[in-house]
């Protein structure tokens, strides 16, 4: 196989030649690791890399498996391989090595993949843009002049030039259906509790956060739901097994017409492109075309004080992150031993009170109950992915003015504070406002390349769906993947 097949090829495909016999595993990790060394010096989507290893794990991995042999590049944060390097895109950890497998990842490695190594990631996942002083910017493959996204924007960036089939991510406010929207792929963020989680955690970000992956086509996603959707005793949340199967409930579904509510404007206030309206305006009228119930109809949810919970969580988080650090080296640390977005969470996360938290989530829920009362009405929410297409690189770091603004964050008061934490996202956000909405309800969301900007670069149109109904968007998602408004990812050498 040549590297243009095997670049063409989605996961699906490759692992039915495996079965057939026609190729076997540790040729497929022979040609991603070509394709990595061809494509990375240009993106620097890959940034540790376990060549020796993943070939010899391809010679032994038993060739009935769902996905013997494919290869698969895991995300740089919490997508732990015992024994290898695991640094959250920070200098804090960069010689953190991993002492056991994810759960995530041995779920992966008992489906057959292979891993040949990790991702570039924002330091600890909170940017949508992947540009760590660790290991600098990743680049988008349909132009390299521009982001591919965060905070799996190096899973992107690979799964996009055709390094790897499909890619480990992870996905807390849209970092997963963000750099699908910017790099043309397939980016489901599944119902909170459906995948892996730990071991020694219970809960990602709150529940913000769910573990899964990139991919090209849909019948690989749900190929992997198939394989990784679990109930686990230990995790914080739980979430109905989908007995059918999503890949059989795509072979075999009878017709379904849905109601489906869309709008195109930002939640939080800020402006949509014409090109992001006009892609989810092009996808309504063909849905409504197939037979599907669509009109315009947002929730009534006020997205711009749900965002400052969200952020408040954030903070909350990195000041206990930060804590335990700081136990661990048995010093205190500085604004210089991490970037300036994660200092300022912190600092201000100091400050969060006890009850202040609790009250966050519980905005949470009542977004929740919103949305439950919503799809009453509407099976599916359809919006923007994200309301531009791909920032430039460095587009979104702050200049030294906003720097020396943000290093006095710890004098002022946890009002101010958290004024100042939104301010300083509010750029990056501006590009990407619909996506945390189903991360802090806990349903599923899934963004879809179904158009392009005047760029030349691809824009998504984002699905959200009831708790535990990922074959609603799936079915949704094959038919879109059927029509002329799929932008197919295409490899770029």
């Amino acid at each position: 196989m040549n590297l243009n097949d095997f670049c063409s090829k989605d996961a699906s495909e490759l692992a039915e030649l495996v079965h057939r016999k026609e190729i076997l595993p540790h040729e497929l990790v022979s040609d991603a690791i070509d394709q990595i060394e061809e494509s990375n010096p240009a993106l620097n989507a890959v940034v540790y890399k376990r060549y020796e290893a993943a070939l010899k794990e391809a010679s032994q991995v038993d060739s009935s498996l769902p996905f013997a042999g494919i290869p698969i590049l895991l995300k740089d944060i919490s997508q732990s391989v015992k024994g290898e390097v695991l640094t959250a895109g920070s200098k804090l950890l960069a010689k953190n090595i991993a002492k056991r497998d994810s759960h995530f990842v041995a779920a992966l490695k008992k489906a057959g993949f292979i891993v040949v190594g990790s991702t570039n990631a924002p330091e600890f996942g909170l940017k949508n843009i992947t540009e760590p002083k660790l290991h600098g910017p990743s680049r988008n493959p349909w132009n390299p002049a521009y982001s591919p996204g965060g905070s799996s924007g190096g899973a992107a960036a690979s799964v996009a030039s055709g390094m790897v089939p499909v890619a480990g991510a992870s996905d807390g406010g849209g970092s997963i259906r963000i750099p699908a929207s910017f790099t043309g792929l397939v980016g489901l963020k599944p119902t909170r509790g459906r995948m892996p989680v730990g071991p020694g955690v219970g809960r990602q970000w709150q529940g913000a956060a769910v573990d899964f992956a990139l991919t090209k086509t849909v019948r690989d996603t749900a190929a992997l739901l198939d394989q990784l959707q679990t109930i686990q005793p230990a995790a914080a949340f739980q979430v109905p097994l989908f007995q059918q199967g999503y890949t059989e409930y795509l072979t075999n579904q009878s017709t379904k017409t849905f109601r489906i509510g869309f709008s195109t404007k930002s939640p939080v206030g800020t402006p949509v492109s014409e090109e992001a309206v006009n892609t989810v305006h092009q996808v309504a009228n063909f849905l409504q075309q197939q037979g599907h119930v669509v009109e315009q109809a947002q929730p009534n949810i006020n997205g711009r004080a749900l965002m400052e919970q969200y952020f408040l969580m954030n903070a909350g988080e990195m000041a206990g992150f930060v804590q335990t650090m700081e136990a661990d080296l048995g010093k205190s640390l500085t604004h210089h031993d991490m970037e300036i977005e994660s200092w300022v969470l912190a600092e201000a996360g100091k400050k969060v009170t006890a009850g202040e938290f609790s009250l966050s989530l519980a905005a949470w829920d009542q977004a929740a109950e919103q949305m439950a009362a919503f799809h009453e009405k509407y099976d599916l929410y359809l919006t923007p992915a994200t309301a531009f297409d791909a920032p430039k690189i460095g587009e979104l770091t702050p200049t030294q003015q906003q720097i020396d603004k943000l290093l006095g964050v710890s004098s002022l008061e946890s009002s101010a504070q958290q004024t100042l934490i939104y301010d300083m996202f509010e750029p990056s956000l501006t590009y990407t406002p619909f996506t945390q909405l189903a991360n802090l309800t806990g349903q599923p969301g899934i963004s879809l390349p179904t158009g392009q900007s005047l760029n030349g670069l691809p824009l998504g149109v984002q699905l959200m769906a009831p708790k535990g109904n990922e074959h609603w968007l799936l079915t949704v998602a094959k038919e879109l993947e059927q029509s002329p408004y799929w932008h197919q990812v295409t490899m770029i050498k």
